[in-house]
């Protein structure tokens, strides 16, 4: 049976580090983070598996939501999972123990920005969501380019906020959604970073970069992805920026909560939504 090791090397505090995730610590965040990653598994999964005995660096695993996937898709692999947020850490250590018991998985408590690893240490690097919190992706891209050996592989996944389109339309859900990523470029980051990942992939040194949209499109005949991402994941994402939307004067009540009630309405009967990911591969030369 394979065990779990902790390693705490702290975290980071340079300026380059994410700023704050924008959409907050809670458990309810966190269970956002759990039914996006399970209603996506498929999407987003369908082609990463790790040899046994590779040695696979998840950078940023928050709650473990990820990893579970991980651990299942490749589970003769060794990943080593690190976050900057300790607490996110625990919670990802107890999920994993709790879905796939004996998982080969080493956590670490580290800043992507620093990371404490040897060059050349890993085969592969998957990184999810990460990206878009940070100031630097591209420095952090350059950073993880060390640790992966030559020939390795990295896989990053990557959504774009812009590309959400949805029916009925509605000025006012739109507008709750640009107020998001108005919310996220303040803190640092950017939701509309998927249409960016290619040209970032390639100015950190990359080689053999492919990225590929994943496409997620739920109606009345998909319920399950109603459920678990129009509802569950994208407008509960949305709303959880409600406080910060109002005090930072970029919105008022009434027109939020009008935004949020048309968001629902595209998870109703004959409503529509679509939203895409970038999933992009590539090689340390």
């Amino acid at each position: 049976m394979h065990t779990d090791t902790d390693t705490d090397t702290g975290t980071g505090t340079g300026t380059d580090t994410a700023p704050g995730y924008v959409h907050g610590y809670s458990r309810h965040e966190a269970h956002r983070l759990g039914d996006q990653a399970d209603t996506l598994a498929a999407l987003l999964h369908t082609g990463t598996a790790y040899p046994a005995g590779s040695r696979v660096l998840e950078v940023g695993c928050g709650v473990g939501a990820q990893t579970v996937h991980l651990v299942a898709s490749s589970p003769g692999a060794h990943i080593v999972a690190t976050d900057i947020a300790a607490a996110s850490l625990a919670r990802a250590r107890a999920r994993v123990a709790a879905d796939t018991p004996g998982a080969r998985v080493e956590w670490c408590h580290a800043d992507v920005f620093g990371l404490p690893f040897a060059d050349a240490s890993f085969d592969h690097v998957f990184v999810c969501f990460v990206l878009e919190h940070l100031r630097a992706p591209g420095r952090a891209l350059a950073g993880l380019r060390r640790v992966l050996r030559p020939g390795g592989t990295i896989t990053v996944i990557e959504g774009d906020h812009g590309s959400a389109f949805f029916h009925p339309s509605s000025r006012y859900a739109r507008a709750a959604i640009d107020r998001q990523i108005q919310l996220q470029s303040a803190a640092g980051g950017d939701a509309l970073i998927g249409r960016r990942l290619q040209p970032l992939l390639a100015e950190a040194g990359y080689g053999d970069v492919v990225v590929r949209p994943r496409t997620v499109y739920a109606d009345r005949t998909r319920p399950a992805l109603v459920d678990g991402f129009t509802r569950n994941t994208f407008i509960a994402m949305v709303e959880s920026v409600r406080d910060d939307a109002l005090a930072a004067g970029l919105t008022n009540r009434s027109d939020w909560d009008r935004g949020i009630a048309d968001l629902h309405r595209t998870a109703g009967d004959g409503g529509t939504f679509h939203y895409t990911f970038f999933k992009g591969v590539a090689v340390r030369s």
